[in-house]
């Protein structure tokens, strides 16, 4: 299996080498005259990015987290550090670097904006070294953000305490995550996002506007129970939308300990579907939704006491790119 490393974009450069071979990098673009800074705001960077790919990264999946990195960059500017871990069995001793820049046009030809990556590569053995040289790569006065991807148990990224604690968010995908990833004590557990919740955001829009019709007594009054299903693929998204309805719905006067909230495979279904279901004592009330993923359809069926309701929507997850910035800003 080829290494992460050698499967990203990039030009491999000495170590201690990696400000200057930036710079020149720049200047060999406009020498050669294809398009390079022209002014120094098209550089200017918003916040500092660091993607740590854990060692359960393959290849190809590293490939795709860059190119999500890259997306993201062209509507939030950021100074990107992607780190590598190197495997034991590698025998490695030394630190490796890419550099790798892109620039992306705005609105109008003169909003251009250019970012810059640096990848390293880096043995158990360096690791001692890894924060001064982060250090070194990061701007001082912007915000740093932390992507920690595929990481197979939470020792291993706890080894990292100096990004952890200096992070302003820390980003894991609980689909893949270690199962215990939200209850491990953190430097700084405030500063967790799941990115399976960011990705939800039009799910918890869509019902919460739905339901936002109705009084939040006519929600919590009488209520039995509240069931999530889900298909095969979206365990984790069945998951983190229970978990989200169980502290919207508390917050209507609905009973925690009383209510059943249940998660459980969904049958006969395609691979993209999701469904709620509200339970109530009397049974001529109801609310169902149905969000199939596949095709971009869901449904609503819903008897709180007004009459029968049926609405047709759309439905869809973030984009992997528009999931890190929910998740980091918001």
């Amino acid at each position: 299996m080829p290494a992460i490393f050698d499967a990203l974009p990039g030009i491999e450069v000495p170590v201690g080498a990696i400000s200057k071979s930036l710079a020149a990098m720049w200047e060999d673009t406009a020498a050669s005259g294809a398009p390079a800074l022209a002014a120094d705001d098209a550089k200017a960077t918003q916040v500092n990015f660091v993607l740590h790919l854990g060692l359960q990264s393959t290849a190809a999946d590293a490939v795709g987290q860059f190119q999500t990195v890259v997306e993201f960059s062209k509507r939030y500017p950021s100074r990107i550090v992607v780190l590598c871990p190197q495997r034991a069995e590698n025998g490695a001793t030394e630190m490796r670097a890419k550099i790798y820049a892109e620039c992306h046009l705005g609105k109008s030809k003169s909003d251009k904006r250019c970012v810059e990556f640096v990848l390293l590569s880096y043995p158990r053995a360096a690791r001692r070294h890894l924060e001064n040289q982060v250090s070194i790569c990061l701007s001082t006065d912007l915000p740093l953000y932390y992507w920690a991807h595929r990481f197979s148990t939470n020792a291993r990224l706890a080894d990292y305490r100096f990004l952890l604690g200096r992070a302003k968010r820390v980003l894991i995908d609980s689909a893949i995550a270690p199962a215990d990833a939200f209850s491990y004590p953190w430097p700084n557990p405030k500063a967790l996002r799941d990115l399976v919740y960011s990705r939800l955001l039009p799910v918890r829009q869509t019902i919460g506007q739905f339901l936002s019709r109705y009084p939040a007594a006519a929600l919590a009054d009488g209520l039995r129970a509240v069931t999530v299903a889900h298909a095969a693929p979206l365990g984790a998204e069945g998951r983190v939308t229970l978990a989200w309805l169980r502290r919207r719905l508390v917050a209507c006067g609905a009973s925690a300990e009383k209510i059943p909230f249940e998660l459980g495979p969904l049958a006969n279904r395609a691979t993209g579907s999701l469904t709620v279901r509200f339970d109530y004592g009397d049974p001529a009330r109801f609310f169902r939704w149905v969000g199939d993923f596949a095709t971009g359809q869901a449904l609503f069926e819903a008897d709180l006491g007004n009459g029968h309701t049926t609405l047709p929507a759309a439905v869809s997850l973030l984009t992997p790119e528009n999931a890190l910035s929910e998740g980091m800003f918001f």
